[in-house]
């Protein structure tokens, strides 16, 4: 499938989704969060892949949306700023929390607007040390969107979410890191290395159980403990059918790394 503001590949196990709009700092363009849903559902389905990773090409990792390409120039009577939302953005972001597989953020420079959206909805975010987090939809009128209403309260707690949102104030990466927002700042020059250690070690891990461990965690921000057991419950019973289990237990008698297939 060609793309027009992405690229995509896999390799060793890593589906690596580029955003490639380096002189905007990779602000979404229409058609590019579709793009995004498109090449993850392709990363899904392919069971050579078996992480996906999110990253920006240039300087920065998204700058949010392109506001030279948006609706704010129309008349008011005219002006529908949902509309991108329900038909694209809801969408990618869907598709990212339905998805079987990890996904990591590998963020460098800005990462503002729909783009921390974006950013919040990986399961994992390693960031440069250049890297800003913002939400900067209080700056042009509007509010937080594409998941970040979710996302951003319960990973830093409702102050922190609020005072980002209402103020739109620049987070630093090592700001996130104490806030929770991110797994692990590094130095910008170890961004794709520390970056690559930690793809590798998923691409080589129990895929099927990952993908499980991630969509319990996600169920439980939204149920019951009694709900949650019952889902932990089922998922073990997935996992303890997989491959991947029985090698996991032989590689723990014999004493040896696990050599895990995905399946």
């Amino acid at each position: 499938m060609d793309f027009d503001h992405i690229t995509f590949g896999i390799a060793d196990g890593i589906a690596r989704i580029t955003l490639n709009r380096p002189d905007r700092l990779n602000a979404f363009a229409p058609g590019m969060p579709l793009e995004i849903k498109a090449a993850v559902e392709m990363a899904d389905r392919d069971p050579k892949a078996r992480v996906i990773a999110i990253t920006g090409a240039g300087r920065g990792f998204c700058a949010g949306a392109d506001l030279t390409a948006g609706t704010a120039a129309q008349p008011d009577e005219e002006r529908d700023a949902g509309k991108l939302l329900e038909t694209q953005y809801n969408p990618m972001i869907l598709t990212m929390r339905s998805c079987e597989k990890p996904i990591v953020a590998l963020v460098n420079g800005p990462c503002a607007g729909a783009g921390m959206s974006l950013a919040l909805a990986c399961d994992i975010i390693i960031a440069g040390e250049s890297a800003v987090f913002l939400q900067a939809f209080c700056n042009i009128g509007l509010v937080p969107d594409a998941g970040s209403t979710w996302y951003l309260p319960r990973q830093v707690g409702r102050a922190r979410a609020m005072g980002m949102a209402l103020l739109g104030e620049k987070i630093t990466a090592r700001e996130a890191e104490d806030w929770g927002m991110v797994w692990k700042t590094v130095d910008d020059d170890a961004l794709e290395a520390e970056g690559g250690k930690v793809l590798a070690r998923l691409a080589a891990g129990p895929t099927r159980g990952l993908g499980l461990i991630r969509r319990a965690m996600h169920n439980a921000q939204s149920q019951t403990l009694a709900q949650q057991l019952d889902t932990e419950r089922d998922s073990q019973r997935v996992a303890g059918s997989t491959r991947d289990f029985a090698e996991g237990v032989q590689a723990f008698l014999e004493k040896r790394p696990a050599k895990f297939t995905g399946r």
